[in-house]
């Protein structure tokens, strides 16, 4: 893992974040793209804004993203943004979240495994990251 930008993936992140804010604002009345949608592109804009900074093996970025995105779920399940002093309808408090979710978790994993297959599809990507 070594720095370096990415002004391809900083362009990215901008895109797929601009989808995010559109879904939550515009589109939250279709429930679909709200509760499932939205779940499956956050894992791919926490691959973009790592992706913009840092040069690291894709695999082990798809698996630590994983793993980050459960632990967030889970302290869910534990009110951790009510417990770290976030008032309801604050930005922490949305960005933590607030009530845990399988379901999300199933996003989070489909989500990395979208990534994962556009990584094997994009075999230039992924010679770029064995040289690392």
């Amino acid at each position: 893992m070594k720095f370096k930008f990415s002004l391809t993936y900083l362009l990215l992140s901008i895109l797929i974040f601009l989808t995010e804010v559109l879904i939550a604002t515009k589109l939250a009345d279709i429930f679909f793209v709200r509760a499932y949608l939205g779940d499956v592109i956050v894992v791919m804009l926490l691959y973009t804004l790592v992706k913009t900074f840092v040069k690291m093996n894709n695999e082990r970025l798809i698996l630590g993203i994983l793993v980050f995105s459960c632990i967030i779920e889970f302290a869910q399940y534990f009110t951790i943004a009510e417990k770290l002093g976030f008032r309801p309808g604050s930005l922490m408090y949305i960005v933590i979240g607030n009530s845990f979710s399988w379901i999300d978790i199933l996003c989070y994993a489909a989500g990395c495994l979208l990534l994962f297959f556009w990584v094997k599809l994009n075999p230039e990507k992924e010679v770029q990251t064995i040289a690392d």
